[in-house]
C-alpha cells in the first residue's frame, strides 16, 4: 500500500479561494487522495509538526476540520534527533524549517510520496532520493497510471 504525507498547504487547499483552476483542480485532487485513504487505499502520514501548524491556525473550523484527520493516519510520527538532524540536511536544499520537519517525518515514516501545493518545495526538492515530492494533481496521475 502506497504511504503519503500531506502537508498543512494540502490540508488548507479546499479552503483556499477556489477562483483558479489550479486550486480548484488541486482541491478535487486533494479530495479524490482523502477518499482513497477512506478507502484504506493509501495510508496516510501525519505527525508532530502537523499538529503544531495546524494549532496555529487561526479558523476553529479549518483546525478541527484538518485535526480529524490524525484519526485516520496509520502513521504518527514523533519528534526525534533522527528528525532533527535529517531537517537540517534538508534545510541546506533551502527549504525552510517546518517544511523541512515535514519532509524529514515523511522519510522517518517511509513515505512514498509527500504531497505539498507549494512548487518552491517541490523544485528544491526535485532530486531528494528518499521520497518523491510532489502536488495533488501529479499524485492522481501517478496513481492512476498504475492502475
Amino acid at each position: 500500500m502506497l504511504k503519503v504525507y500531506l502537508d498543512n498547504c494540502v490540508f488548507n487547499r479546499p479552503f483556499d479561494p477556489q477562483g483558479h483552476i489550479r486550486i480548484r483542480l488541486e482541491t478535487e485532487a486533494k479530495f479524490h487522495i482523502q477518499d482513497q485513504i477512506k478507502q484504506q487505499r493509501i495510508m496516510l502520514i501525519w505527525s508532530y509538526i502537523l499538529d503544531f501548524e495546524n494549532a496555529y491556525n487561526p479558523f476553529v473550523e479549518r483546525r478541527e476540520a484538518i485535526a480529524e484527520w490524525q484519526k485516520l493516519a496509520e502513521v504518527d510520527v514523533e519528534e526525534t534527533q533522527e528528525i532533527l538532524d535529517a531537517a537540517h540536511s534538508l534545510r541546506k536544499l533551502g527549504l525552510k524549517s517546518k517544511d523541512a520537519l515535514h519532509i524529514a517525518c515523511a522519510i522517518e515514516a517511509g513515505a512514498d510520496y509527500f504531497i505539498t501545493t507549494d512548487d518552491l518545495i517541490i523544485k528544491k526538492t526535485r532530486n531528494l532520493k528518499a521520497t518523491k515530492v510532489v502536488n495533488p494533481l501529479q499524485f492522481i496521475e501517478i496513481i492512476e497510471g498504475e492502475r
